[in-house]
């Protein structure tokens, strides 16, 4: 008897914990199908007024001023160029310290440098934006003027080297991890052939692991495009088409930023304009989740 009874207990408590656990994935559901319906119901009085022709081709962005303009081209210019900028630093350095941390250091090295390195990802991006306003841009002005280039105060170039700093971690912790879940016969396989460490590393580990590594790498191009303060801070507020990114620009997150900040009338065109660029965004990020899960599974598939 006392044996049907705790096995009716532990199955209770199961049952508990799996209803729990349901419930923790409904809730993360529904915030998210939420702000999905808020996003599109404010966007759908935007697109009543604007035409989607319009918002997607237009080359202004100036819903503020009595000639309003209502073209995302120039948010998601300088959206992109931000973007490149922060992925050319944070690719390379983040999988170089992920296959340093999952092939040559010690356990005791991957202990200390792991969790400090995960500690970039803790601090606040207002203050990685004033690193990039007040250090990175001077230094860069310094830099770069003996080459006749002039770095105005705001521009992308700092704000995306900055911002590539910031994502470093998500690229090598995760990167780290994909490679460290490599079964270790292939490494054994690889220097049985005469292959170095390096060589291993390079040529055996790192396609092995490309499906998680480009995972990381995605996740971090998300984080990057939805990246607030730095750009806010050090990017510039001016919206306009930019080429080069030593230009100054303005990012989707930067407008939304400077304008969300209750002084528009609530419902008035200018006030939707805020919903329709986060949509605009959302999609974007959406659009780069959609690729990053067909390259993991065609990846994984051929590995």
């Amino acid at each position: 008897m006392n044996r049907d009874f705790t096995q009716k207990r532990v199955r209770w408590l199961e049952r508990c914990m799996e209803g729990t656990l349901l419930a923790a994935a409904a809730v993360a559901v529904g915030v998210v199908l939420t702000i999905l319906a808020i996003v599109v119901t404010e966007s759908a009085r935007f697109f009543a007024q604007v035409p989607v022709v319009e918002f997607l081709t237009e080359t202004r962005w100036t819903p503020l001023f009595e000639d309003p303009h209502y073209g995302i081209a120039p948010l998601l210019s300088g959206t992109f160029m931000s973007t490149l900028v922060a992925l050319a630093v944070a690719v390379p350095l983040g999988l170089l310290v992920a296959i340093y941390l999952s092939e040559f250091a010690s356990a005791r090295a991957r202990e200390t440098i792991k969790p400090i390195l995960e500690l970039l990802a803790a601090v606040p991006t207002v203050v990685y934006g004033y690193f990039a306003l007040l250090f990175v841009t001077p230094f860069l002005q310094a830099a770069l003027r003996p080459l006749g280039v002039q770095l105005p105060s705001f521009n992308l170039l700092s704000a995306g080297l900055v911002m590539g700093l910031m994502i470093v971690p998500y690229i090598a912790s995760l990167s780290e991890d994909a490679m460290r879940a490599v079964p270790r016969a292939l490494r054994e396989g690889s220097f049985a052939m005469g292959a170095t460490r390096l060589e291993t590393a390079f040529s055996v580990v790192v396609p092995a692991a490309v499906s998680g590594v480009v995972g990381a790498v995605i996740l971090g191009m998300s984080r990057a495009i939805g990246e607030t303060m730095i750009v806010a801070v050090a990017g510039g507020s001016q919206p306009q088409i930019v080429s080069s990114p030593a230009q100054q620009g303005a990012t989707v997150t930067a407008f939304i930023a400077q304008v969300a900040q209750g002084d528009l009338p609530w419902g008035t065109l200018q006030y939707n304009s805020i919903f329709a660029a986060g949509l605009a965004l959302l999609v974007l990020t959406l659009m780069f989740n959609f690729v990053a899960f067909w390259l993991q599974r065609r990846y994984r598939e051929a590995y």
